[in-house]
């Protein structure tokens, strides 16, 4: 199976497709002033914008990798992400925190979704 790739460059690709599955790379705010909770929800939205590119959605999601810089600011993630995630259809995720690669985003998020049955 040939593997399809979204919003590429030089670099990297936003999203590949492969065999069913929907990979996004990881994902940051594009408004960095924002707190913790404003750049996780312009992330999530992003997130939402690649899915449905894709053919999905976030009903589809597998796994979810969540990167923040700082603990002490986790419940504002979390309280982004509960809003967000589907009922019923949470995914598999781990949340760590990590140095990311500008210093004014507070949150990186990758996932992986499955397309929908035909």
């Amino acid at each position: 199976m040939s593997v399809t790739y979204q919003d590429s460059n030089a670099r990297m690709s936003q999203v590949a497709i492969h065999n069913g599955t929907v990979y996004l790379a990881g994902q940051v705010p594009s408004d960095a002033t924002a707190d913790m909770r404003g750049q996780t929800e312009q992330v999530l939205a992003r997130i939402d914008q690649l899915l449905a590119q894709a053919g999905t959605s976030k009903e589809q999601l597998i796994s979810a990798q969540i990167w923040v810089t700082s603990m002490a600011e986790f419940d504002q993630m979390n309280a982004a992400w509960d809003a967000w995630v589907v009922p019923g259809r949470p995914p598999v995720r781990a949340a760590v925190e990590a140095k990311l690669a500008k210093p004014e985003w507070k949150v990186e998020i990758m996932v992986v979704a499955a397309l929908p049955e035909a």
